[in-house]
């Protein structure tokens, strides 16, 4: 998985301060069209400065939020404020917003610096000042040098920025992008994530992106808002999301993993033990969870926490018996599938830390597989 470059940077978590204002407020939004619910009662506080990622699959209702957001669908529901200002029925063209859609939506017949230029000369700003924000833009977004040439002599990634510097030269307090990166192949989609988060960081502009792709919102994302038909199942920053997903639907869709289905044996307040079908042994968790004994719940174990072995295990828990019915090298990692005895397959993934390993687990294999007792998650839906 990626991992965003701010966890680097300094901490930026006003979401936590009981005191911090949000910038944008969605309150009980709900929008349908008939007797389809495309939005149903979301409610959302977003931060000034983040960048905010809606995550779903397709018609789980996030760009129809963002469209409201944008003023170019009116709510059935609820409210839009924007830096605390009723927003729900304002136009969009009197939003203090701007919105670069997934096509980019460049003017083939201008120029790049006439593209960028459109907005303020709609405006009626000055020729002077045009020109300097202009030149502002398209340095910022490393365009300069391009300035005179039409948008068919320019890459996919800089017809994007052409786009992105439209949209940014206006000085909206808000971005909304929708599916900004899907044209891109995937090595430029993953160098402009980069460059977005860069840009974005200088103007101080909040974002809101709507994706599909879960790599792409946790590259990019302060926090991310995962949606699934029309409702927000869960919102936090990229580790809460992978690290402690709220339910099955969360952890299978943020990055891979292992579900195990099971009976709660042992509930204490600090630890939980599960039987389950799948495994040789139960599953110790070092924590408690909020579930009555003898409850089914499930535990998530990503790939990357599991360990492969051809000795059994000393421990009485958390582990498995199998055989490796397949491997994928993936350069940096390789990929296990191992079938347990029970039958159900178990995705491993080790880092190829030395380029030669004579002792390497290979094709059927007896092995067995094993894992701490804070790897686990447990969830009751």
């Amino acid at each position: 998985m990626a991992t965003s470059p701010r966890a680097t940077q300094q901490k930026f978590e006003p979401w936590t301060d009981p005191e911090a204002k949000p910038y944008v407020r969605i309150e009980k939004i709900t929008k349908k069209f008939g007797d389809f619910v495309a939005v149903d009662d979301v409610s959302l506080d977003i931060y000034k400065k983040e960048i905010f990622c809606l995550l779903g699959a397709s018609g789980c209702g996030k760009t129809t939020l963002l469209r409201m957001l944008a003023g170019f669908e009116r709510p059935t529901s609820g409210r839009i404020y924007i830096d605390g200002v009723d927003m729900t029925t304002i136009p969009p063209y009197e939003r203090p917003v701007n919105m670069m859609f997934q096509s980019y939506a460049v003017f083939p017949h201008m120029t790049v610096e006439q593209n960028v230029a459109f907005g303020l000369k709609q405006e009626g700003l000055a020729r002077a000042e045009i020109t300097r924000r202009v030149g502002d833009m398209l340095d910022l977004v490393k365009l300069g040098q391009f300035a005179k040439r039409k948008p068919h002599q320019l890459s996919g990634g800089q017809r994007q920025r052409v786009a992105l510097a439209r949209a940014l030269v206006k000085k909206p307090k808000l971005l909304l992008l929708d599916e900004p990166l899907a044209a891109l192949d995937k090595k430029l989609r993953e160098h402009t994530q980069f460059e977005l988060i860069n840009i974005q960081e200088t103007l101080g502009v909040t974002f809101i992106v709507v994706t599909h792709d879960q790599e792409e919102a946790m590259t990019l994302s302060t926090r991310v808002g995962l949606m699934n038909h029309g409702e927000i199942v869960q919102v936090g920053t990229p580790s809460e999301m992978y690290e402690y997903p709220n339910s099955r639907f969360v952890a299978e869709f943020i990055g891979q993993v292992n579900m195990f289905e099971g009976k709660l044996i042992e509930d204490e307040p600090s630890y939980v033990r599960i039987g389950s079908a799948d495994l040789d042994a139960p599953i110790y968790v070092d924590h408690g969870v909020s579930s009555a004994p003898g409850a089914t719940v499930w535990a998530a174990v990503r790939p990357e926490k599991i360990q492969i072995s051809r000795e059994k295990p000393d421990d009485a828990d958390n582990w498995g018996a199998g055989t490796v019915r397949d491997i994928a090298y993936m350069g940096d990692v390789s990929i296990y599938l191992i079938k347990l005895d029970s039958g159900k397959i178990v995705r491993v993934t080790q880092p190829n830390i030395f380029r030669h390993a004579d002792d390497r687990i290979t094709w059927d294999e007896r092995v067995y597989v094993h894992w701490h007792a804070t790897s686990p998650v447990v969830v009751t839906k």
